[in-house]
């Protein structure tokens, strides 16, 4: 597992390009037949990567528990969510099956022992893209079909940011103790994901970026408003966005991507919103 440490305002000024990217970017998050993990000191959070190709792995298949968490189990004291964004497959967890198809999440409780994954299909394997927060309180199991996520379409042609934000762990689908998760799709089209830019001291932010068509790119646009910096990001990757950082994106073709939070709150618009004119550069 990679452990990430808490990088200030002052020392990101300063980073280069690659200091940026060893510090922030999370690449090979799916590695077939196994598990990657990412451990966060901003806000503790852990984004995870599971695909099951020819067998079925266990969540904590190369975790260390007990020396990284001081826990049994990795659930003991952390809640996690999950969607699949790859084909059909099941996530076990203590014995209770869930049937997972493309764009199908899941949260599961603090106190969840045993998690596992498989795929139906190995030729087109299920990809569980994860992430866990710390927790305080056990939470009902739920998983959430694309179906049953809220789903708000917002932007235009005109502003090249003509998406459908898909709300699967948010506190108007269910309970949880800090962590929210959904999905985000640009039509065709449109580039710009999160534009006019926006902070939330109050939590911090990651996102994984998908379905990005070869031979294109995202531009990750993060920093403090008046000490901005881009991170190139390539499929099947994602990036650490500090509370005190923007988070916000243009692609070279439209894209795909999944957003975890975790902090102080989870009002989903509460949002400190800046000026494009002024705010940025």
């Amino acid at each position: 597992m990679d452990i990430r440490y808490s990088t200030g305002k002052a020392a990101f000024a300063k980073m280069n390009t690659d200091e940026l990217r060893d510090e922030f970017l999370i690449k090979n998050i799916f590695v077939a037949d196994d598990v990657s993990a990412v451990y966060s000191h901003v806000d503790r959070i852990v984004t995870m990567g599971a695909m099951p190709v020819n067998e079925t792995i266990k969540l904590d298949k190369n975790i260390d528990c007990w020396k990284n968490f001081g826990v049994t189990y990795l659930l003991e004291r952390r809640e996690l969510g999950s969607i699949n964004i790859g084909g059909k497959g099941k996530l076990i967890a203590d014995g209770t099956v869930y049937e997972m198809d493309h764009f199908d999440g899941i949260y599961l409780p603090m106190g969840t022992k045993e998690v596992s994954f498989s795929s139906d299909d190995p030729a087109n394997p299920a990809k569980f893209f994860i992430v866990t927060t710390p927790a305080h309180k056990a939470y009902p199991a739920k998983l959430i079909p694309l179906k049953d996520a809220i789903h708000k379409h917002l932007g235009s042609q005109a502003t090249s940011n003509e998406r459908t934000i898909n709300q699967y762990i948010h506190p108007d689908v269910l309970d949880t103790c800090q962590l929210s998760l959904g999905l985000t799709h640009l039509e065709e089209g449109s580039v710009w994901n999160t534009m006019p830019a926006h902070l939330h001291e109050r939590r911090m932010e990651v996102y994984f970026y998908f379905d990005i068509p070869e031979n294109n790119i995202v531009f990750h646009f993060m920093g403090e408003p008046n000490e901005t910096r881009h991170i190139i990001m390539h499929n099947d990757e994602a990036v650490i966005n500090p509370s005190w950082s923007i988070h916000s994106g243009c692609g070279t073709s439209n894209y795909t991507f999944i957003w975890a939070m975790c902090g102080e709150n989870r009002a989903y618009d509460d949002q400190d919103w800046l000026k494009t004119d002024t705010d940025l550069r």
